[in-house]
C-alpha cells in the first residue's frame, strides 16, 4: 500500500513541476525589434485605449443615425379618484334656474390610457450636417489611433536600442576587465620577483576595483533600461525578455537622407490630424448655418382611455383615439445669436488653417534639424571607434613596454584611463546615433501602422 501511495505522491509532484515549468515558459520572449513592436501595439495599453475609442468612434456614428429613424414609444397610466373633481356650472342649466352656480361632479373613479406614438424627423439641416460630422469624427478616432501606435513604436524602439547600447557597453567593460585581471596578475607575478614596485600593483588594483563597480552600475541600468522596454512594451516586467538584433546590425540598415521637398510634410500623421480637425470645425459652420432653417417631424398617435367607477369592470369598455400630424418649428429671431455663432464657426476654421501652416514649418524644420543631428552622430560614431581602436592598440603596446621593462606603470595605468574614455565615449555616440535615427524616421513620416 505504501508503494501507491508514494507513486502518487511523486506523480503529483511531477506534475506540479511541469505546470510551473510551462507557467515560467509562457513568459519567456526573445523579439526583435519588429516583434517587439508588433507585441506593443497589441498588448500596450494606450494602443488599445485608443482601439477602444476607434469602436466608441463608430458607435457614435450609429447613434447620430437613429436620430434620424422612426422613433416609438409606449405609455401606459392609471388614476383612481379618491374624490372625484368638481366643476361649476351656470344656475340657468338648472331647472328651476339660480342664480347661484351649481356644483357637479363629472368622471368615474378609475381612469387609464394606454397609448403608443411614432415620430419621424422629415427634415433638419443640423442632422444633416451632423451625421457628415459623425463620420469625420470616427475617421478622427481612427488617425488617433494611428498616432498611438507610431508613438508606441517609437518609445519602444528607443528602448530597444537604449538596451542594445547597454549590452554592448557591458561587453566592452567585460573585455576591458579581463585584460585588466590578466595585467594586475602578471604585475603581481612581478612584484613578487622583484622585477616591479608595490605602487605598480596598487594601481592596477585600484582600476580594476573601479572598472568593477563601473560593471555593476551597467549590470543594474541593463537590468532598468530592460524593464523599461517591457513596459513600453505592455509586458509583464516578471516576464524574461532576451533582444535578438545586434548592434551590428541596425548600423547597417540604411537611412535615407531626404532632399528638399516642401510636401514631405503630409507624410506626418499629425498634419492628418489637422486636416481632419479643420474638416469638422467646416462642418461646425455648415450646422451654424442650417440652424436658420426649420425643422419638420411627423407624428403618429394611437391610444386607448378606460373608464369606470368600479375596479373589476374596469376594462370593460374602451374609447380609443388616434392621431396623425406634422410639426414645423422655425426659429425667426433669437438675438442675433446664430449670426454670431457662424462668426465664432469661421474663425475656428481660420485658426485651424493657422496651426496647419505652422505645423507645416514646424516639420520641415523638424526634419531639417534631424537630419544634420543624425549625419553628426554618424561622424561622431566613425570618429569614436578610431579613437576607441587607437586607444586599444595604445595600451596593447604600453603593456608590451612595461613587460620588456621600458616603460613604466603609470603609462599603462594612464593608456587603461584613457580606453575607458574612449569606451565610454563610444557608447555615447553609438546611443546618440541609434536615437537620431529614429528620430529621423519619425520627422520623416516613415513609421507608419
Amino acid at each position: 500500500m505504501k508503494p501507491k501511495i508514494y507513486l502518487i505522491i511523486v506523480l503529483l509532484l511531477t506534475a506540479n513541476a511541469m505546470v510551473r515549468a510551462q507557467g515560467t515558459d509562457s513568459l519567456n520572449y526573445k523579439f526583435s525589434l519588429k516583434a517587439a513592436i508588433d507585441y506593443a501595439l497589441t498588448h500596450q495599453s494606450a494602443v488599445l485605449n485608443a482601439i477602444v475609442d476607434e469602436e466608441i468612434a463608430r458607435n457614435t456614428v450609429k447613434q447620430t443615425v437613429g436620430i434620424g429613424l422612426p422613433q416609438v414609444s409606449t405609455s401606459y397610466s392609471f388614476q383612481d379618484f379618491l374624490k372625484l373633481p368638481t366643476t361649476l356650472l351656470p344656475g340657468e342649466f338648472a331647472d328651476p334656474p339660480s342664480s347661484t352656480p351649481i356644483p357637479v361632479k363629472f368622471g368615474t373613479k378609475y381612469n387609464s390610457t394606454a397609448g403608443i406614438e411614432l415620430s419621424q424627423l422629415i427634415f433638419d439641416g443640423s442632422y444633416i450636417v451632423g451625421l457628415q460630422a459623425s463620420k469625420t469624427y470616427k475617421e478622427l478616432s481612427v488617425r488617433n489611433s494611428k498616432r498611438t501606435k507610431i508613438e508606441t513604436a517609437v518609445a519602444v524602439s528607443k528602448a530597444y536600442y537604449a538596451v542594445l547600447v547597454s549590452r554592448e557597453q557591458l561587453g566592452l567593460i567585460d573585455a576591458n576587465l579581463a585584460q585588466l585581471t590578466k595585467s594586475l596578475n602578471d604585475t603581481e607575478a612581478m612584484f613578487k620577483n622583484g622585477f616591479s614596485e608595490k605602487i605598480d600593483v596598487d594601481r592596477l588594483q585600484v582600476l580594476k576595483n573601479n572598472l568593477e563597480t563601473e560593471r555593476e552600475n551597467v549590470t543594474r541600468l541593463l537590468q532598468m533600461n530592460i524593464d523599461m522596454l517591457k513596459f513600453q512594451m505592455g509586458m509583464p516586467v516578471q516576464a524574461r525578455l532576451v533582444l535578438t538584433d545586434k548592434i551590428s546590425d541596425v548600423r547597417a540598415e540604411p537611412v535615407a537622407v531626404l532632399a528638399v521637398d516642401t510636401t514631405v510634410y503630409k507624410a506626418r500623421i499629425e498634419y492628418s490630424l489637422l486636416e481632419t480637425q479643420k474638416k469638422l470645425n467646416e462642418l461646425d459652420l455648415k450646422r451654424q448655418k442650417s440652424l436658420f432653417l426649420p425643422t419638420l417631424k411627423g407624428f403618429a398617435s394611437a391610444s386607448k382611455n378606460f373608464q369606470s367607477d368600479e375596479f373589476s369592470r374596469h376594462f370593460d369598455q374602451s374609447f380609443p383615439t388616434s392621431v396623425i400630424g406634422f410639426t414645423l418649428s422655425w426659429n425667426l429671431i433669437n438675438g442675433g445669436q446664430r449670426i454670431y455663432q457662424v462668426r465664432n464657426a469661421k474663425l475656428a476654421i481660420k485658426k485651424s488653417e493657422n496651426d496647419m501652416l505652422n505645423l507645416k514649418n514646424g516639420i520641415t524644420n523638424e526634419i531639417s534639424a534631424s537630419q544634420k543631428v543624425y549625419l553628426n552622430s554618424s561622424r561622431s560614431i566613425e570618429n569614436q571607434e578610431r579613437n576607441l581602436t587607437l586607444a586599444k592598440e595604445i595600451l596593447r603596446v604600453t603593456r608590451i613596454k612595461y613587460e620588456q621593462g621600458i616603460g613604466s606603470s603609470l603609462e599603462v595605468t594612464t593608456a587603461e584611463t584613457s580606453l575607458k574614455e574612449a569606451q565610454n565615449n563610444y557608447i555615447t555616440a553609438l546611443y546618440d546615433l541609434l536615437i537620431s535615427k529614429v528620430d529621423l524616421d519619425k520627422a520623416a513620416g516613415r513609421i507608419n501602422y
